[in-house]
């Protein structure tokens, strides 16, 4: 049961990376719209965001450190802004992203590194 409780954190930063993405860069597939119907669809979907990323920080900092949510955060990120570049944007996955994830996978381990 422990270990449902250490892994919600991660699954509620999930859930709100995948909002943030499509309220920075949902917009960019739909660039004839108003910029000011653009910024508000962003606010609405960044509010949503908030819904689910300040309970995950607040569960997971009583099993991770700061800096521990944020390169948790940062994995996430990636991964979700490389399904949304490559299946909603339709961009190339090119070799930057593999790059840039064991970059990143560097820094995970330094920082869980006992």
């Amino acid at each position: 049961m422990e270990i449902l409780k250490m892994l919600s954190p991660i699954g509620l930063l999930t859930i709100s990376n995948i909002f943030m993405t499509f309220a920075w860069y949902g917009h960019l597939k739909h660039k004839g719209a108003a910029l000011w119907v653009v910024i508000l669809t962003s606010w609405g979907l960044a509010f949503f965001e908030y819904i689910f990323q300040v309970p995950a920080n607040r569960l997971g900092s009583r099993y991770y450190s700061t800096a521990q949510l944020k390169i948790i955060q940062e994995v996430i990120t990636l991964t979700v802004f490389s399904v949304f570049s490559v299946l909603y944007l339709k961009e190339k996955f090119t070799l930057n992203y593999l790059w840039a994830f064991l970059c990143i996978l560097g820094a995970v381990y330094f920082m869980f590194k006992g």
